[in-house]
């Protein structure tokens, strides 16, 4: 499945130095001045992930009398590895009065509705330098919430005055409910169940979304207590500077400033605990890939997310743990020493676990 997180936030806060940072390239315009971002930039960004290396390193171990044909595609006596991609939007800022057009208030929400979590970029950082259109971050916050909010407002209640008051009572009173929660300055996906914002979907509510809190904050102050709601601290100067950077000098950099990764590891494991996420491999000769699919999942919705045809005629999935397959030196051994688990159409895909799909074409 692909995972889609927009960067949100007021003009000059740093969104676009923080996506220039993810991506390692110089994709976004930043500049000092307002909607420099017009059009969502769009970056795909591989998922930092160790097991695949070590993955890669047993398959080759387990591989040793394969054919040449059995190899092609191999890179330095590896098969070729495949990361899980985070999709990152880079939207244009938002002003107060979005909700009315202001700005690019209207191109700003159209984007949003399309991610599935959204990151607000909360400026904390101190440079007289750089215009700013907020001072403190739970200030700017609120105006990006309200805005969202309002949206909703008008949203859920042009719904209500154009739908038959006899159809649908069960979604009739769900939007009522939303209504009166965004009307007090609730944020629905924290007030409603998935189940009432299911049935209510289409409508892409923004207030409906999943959100995750970076302050972009001063190198200095990284080390501070985490913003409140599970958010982070992220130093987009300093990521910037990362990027453009080797892996060692990246590490001699961290441990200087007491950082123990980058922020990209840290706001994709977010993301993923957010959204409810989570991993599993496929390792054989031709490629060894993670896959990224939902946290209780039943393996035939796993088989899918390689292929849509795996789901239909799936007939069951041998899995092993990450760790015992490693152990093992493979596929052969792992099933020797019993580790293998056969698990069928009604059974929940574990996590990081390493997987070959059985089905009918």
């Amino acid at each position: 499945m692909s995972l889609e997180i927009g960067i949100v936030g007021l003009a000059n806060v740093g969104k676009s130095t923080l996506f220039n940072a993810l991506l390692k390239k110089q994709i976004a315009v930043s500049a000092n001045y307002p909607f420099t971002t017009i059009e969502p930039n769009v970056g795909i960004v591989e998922v930092p992930d160790e097991r695949l290396e070590k993955l890669a390193d047993v398959i080759a171990r387990d591989s040793s009398s394969a054919t040449k044909n059995d190899k092609r595609g191999w890179v330095d006596g590896r098969p070729p590895v495949v990361p899980a991609v985070v999709q990152f939007v880079d939207i244009a800022g938002l002003v107060k009065g979005a909700h009315k057009g202001e700005g690019l208030g209207n191109q700003f929400l159209s984007h949003i509705r399309e991610v599935d979590a959204i990151v607000f970029v909360l400026r904390g950082f101190s440079d007289p330098n750089v215009i700013r259109t907020g001072f403190i971050p739970e200030e700017d916050f609120g105006v990006l919430k309200a805005e969202l909010l309002l949206k909703d407002l008008e949203t859920v209640e042009k719904v209500l005055e154009t739908s038959n008051k006899k159809q649908e009572i069960g979604n009739r009173n769900i939007l009522e409910k939303a209504k009166s929660l965004v009307s007090e300055g609730k944020w629905l996906r924290d007030e409603m169940t998935d189940e009432e914002i299911d049935k209510i979907g289409d409508l892409q509510l923004l207030s409906a979304k999943k959100t995750i809190v970076v302050i972009n904050c001063d190198e200095t102050d990284l080390d501070k207590e985490p913003p409140d709601g599970g958010g982070l601290r992220i130093c987009a100067k300093m990521e910037e500077e990362l990027s453009s950077l080797d892996l060692k000098e990246q590490s001699e950099y961290l441990k200087e400033t007491g950082v123990d990764e980058p922020g990209l590891n840290r706001l994709i494991r977010i993301a993923y605990d957010v959204l409810g996420l989570m991993s599993f491999y496929t390792a054989g000769e031709k490629e060894v890939r993670a896959w990224t699919v939902g946290k209780g999942s039943l393996a035939p919705r796993a088989a899918g997310v390689i292929h849509g045809d795996f789901e239909k005629g799936f007939i069951a999935a041998d899995v092993v743990p990450f760790d015992r397959f490693v152990e093992a030196g493979g596929w052969k051994n792992s099933r020797d020493k019993g580790y293998v688990k056969t698990i069928g159409r009604s059974e929940v895909m574990p996590e990081d676990c390493v997987v070959e799909f059985k089905f009918n074409v």
